[in-house]
């Protein structure tokens, strides 16, 4: 278990640099919100951008990995995070992917289940 909590925080941390570098203003790692645990918001173009990070074998099992349940979650803590929010007044919330796999570099999928 302890391992487990360290790769993921590990893997956390990873996509929080790869989106710094990209240009996205990260608002944090993790925020609580009333709708659970909100991970890596951040800010690009008046975008808000949930992030999900995944760690998985395959970019497609990342994907599979957060079912409809969970992107609805994600969408209303984004939406309440940007009510909350002066600054982000306005903004569209987006869902993002940060998949991670085994000796590959991470893959940034912005809007990664539009449509859906």
């Amino acid at each position: 278990m302890k391992a487990a909590r360290t790769s993921s925080r590990r893997g956390e941390w990873l996509a929080a640099v790869l989106l710094m570098a990209k240009g996205y203003g990260v608002i944090g790692v993790t925020l609580k919100t009333p709708q659970g645990e909100d991970r890596h918001p951040g800010q690009a173009c008046g975008v808000l951008a949930v992030v999900e990070v995944k760690r998985r074998t395959s970019l497609l099992a990342a994907l599979e990995a957060v079912g409809h349940d969970q992107r609805e979650r994600l969408r209303r803590a984004g939406a309440n995070l940007a009510a909350r929010r002066p600054q982000l007044t306005g903004a569209a919330v987006r869902l993002d992917l940060v998949a991670l796999a085994p000796g590959r570099f991470p893959v940034h999928i912005p809007d990664a289940w539009k449509g859906t």
